[in-house]
């Protein structure tokens, strides 16, 4: 009589040598599917939501840096968790969250993910002077500089670089309280020291070469060449809504262009004219960027209501570039 209870290990066994996963399922009453992470959007000030493939339950979270006055209150559970805090974040700040959770089979994961907190104050910026060239000899380095045209915080503010990605951010913006009229440079360089980004209300903090002590700088470490006078760029909120844009191209045919060059012009094209951002994806219609040198920058004409397409930029002349300032009137040819 003992001899069937010996064989069935070896009988079950071979049932899940060809057994699928419904099998053992069916068998066993269990799920082999763990739940996915999919992804954490900050939807309010005071609340973030994390996403799963189904629906979980919550068994832990930790945020970094946690202030008491930010503490987790409650969790709506399912296939999206919203874990709702006691105090607003604060707008664009940077934050880590480490969260578990669990299905109704017990299948747990644990996710720890960078996210910044909701920033629904980001003021109208634009794209207002470009630089391409590096000058390695006076520190001059390239940069994007934008103007505010209101107020309001830069947190979270995303900045798109097409030769860079077309999917992942160049840069996202510290939060930063910005006035309407104020200038703000992103150097694409530090190459000295005293090159510190300027968060506060001291606009004469960096040191840098071009650092205006009236203008808001940022840097990007290193000293490599990061910006192309062929490109897309584009500034998104935290939803994916277009700031502000601008296609460029070094020439109006891109049959002149080097097959990398093509396509990154492409790739930008594309995507403006799917958010319906830009006039046209021709590349007659891009800002044509042919003549500009270290000196002679990229200008948007601030005389004029700002408008995304090409008319409303110029070459500027030799010796006139003005990171940090108004733009030098005085045009190239």
């Amino acid at each position: 009589m003992k001899k069937p209870y010996f064989l069935l290990p070896v009988i079950v066994f071979l049932a899940f040598s060809c057994s699928t996963d419904k099998d053992i399922q069916r068998i066993f009453g269990i799920s082999a599917k763990a739940p996915v992470f999919l992804n954490c959007l900050p939807v309010s000030s005071t609340e973030i939501v994390f996403k799963f493939s189904h629906p979980v339950r919550l068994v832990s979270f930790h945020m970094e840096p946690m202030e008491p006055a930010i503490g987790a209150v409650s969790a709506e559970e399912g296939d999206e968790v919203k874990i709702t805090f006691s105090a607003p974040l604060g707008e664009g700040k940077k934050f880590t969250a480490d969260i578990l959770v669990e299905d109704s089979n017990r299948n747990s994961l644990n996710v720890i993910v960078p996210f910044r907190s909701r920033n629904n104050r980001m003021p109208a910026l634009v794209f207002n002077e470009l630089r391409f060239d590096n000058s390695g000899s006076n520190h001059k380095a390239e940069f994007i500089e934008f103007k505010a045209l209101g107020s309001g915080n830069l947190g979270a503010m995303r900045l798109f670089i097409a030769h860079q990605s077309v999917s992942e951010p160049f840069y996202e913006f510290p939060p930063a309280e910005v006035k309407a009229g104020e200038y703000i440079v992103l150097h694409l360089r530090t190459t000295e020291e005293g090159c510190l980004d300027e968060t506060g209300q001291n606009l004469g903090l960096s040191k840098g070469v071009e650092a205006e002590a009236s203008a808001r700088d940022f840097w990007i470490p290193g000293s490599k060449k990061l910006l192309h006078n062929t490109n897309g760029l584009w500034l998104l909120d935290q939803d994916g809504k277009i700031i502000d844009a601008v296609l460029l191209s070094e020439t109006a045919d891109l049959a002149g262009l080097s097959a990398a060059l093509a396509r990154t012009f492409t790739a930008a094209a594309e995507f403006l004219d799917g958010k319906k951002a830009w006039p046209s994806p021709a590349p007659t219609d891009a800002v044509i960027t042919k003549g500009t040198t270290n000196t002679r920058t990229l200008c948007r004409d601030e005389n004029i209501p700002h408008q995304r397409r090409a008319e409303n930029w110029y070459i500027t002349a030799t010796s006139s570039a003005t990171p940090g300032k108004s733009n030098n009137p005085k045009r190239y040819n």
